[in-house]
């Protein structure tokens, strides 16, 4: 059994991407070191649980959605949506994922745009 890692997350991070740290998640490890796991997590609508498996290059599922979440909230990464022009990523994503509302022309909008947009984050869902 392996020998859990310990330190800042920005270690732990080091230790379990070596060389191919993407510079997303170097990001992610630097603020959960600054602030902490619980508040990033938040930060990103993620469990905490989720953060900690991506730092330490466990995470099963497909990183595209936590990684648009952290470049758009902790890196400013824009992109350009149909319905409103420029648009944080992460905002972008948590529009994605908002209910269906059919009272709110917003929420109609963006579920309409939401599901043909190549910004979103699972482009296989229909």
């Amino acid at each position: 059994m392996n020998k859990p890692i310990t330190g800042t997350a920005t270690a732990k991070a080091r230790a379990a991407w070596g060389d191919d740290l993407p510079d997303w998640i170097a990001k992610l490890a630097q603020a959960i070191d600054l602030s902490s796991q619980n508040k990033v997590a938040e930060r990103l609508d993620y469990s905490p649980a989720a953060l900690s498996q991506v730092i330490n290059n466990r995470y099963k599922a497909p990183l595209t959605g936590i990684e648009q979440a952290v470049r758009g909230a902790l890196m400013a990464a824009t992109v350009a949506c149909p319905i409103v022009g420029e648009l944080a990523a992460d905002t972008c994503l948590a529009n994605q994922r908002a209910p269906y509302s059919p009272h709110n022309p917003s929420r109609i909008a963006f579920f309409t745009a939401c599901r043909k947009c190549e910004n979103r984050r699972d482009k296989n869902a229909q």
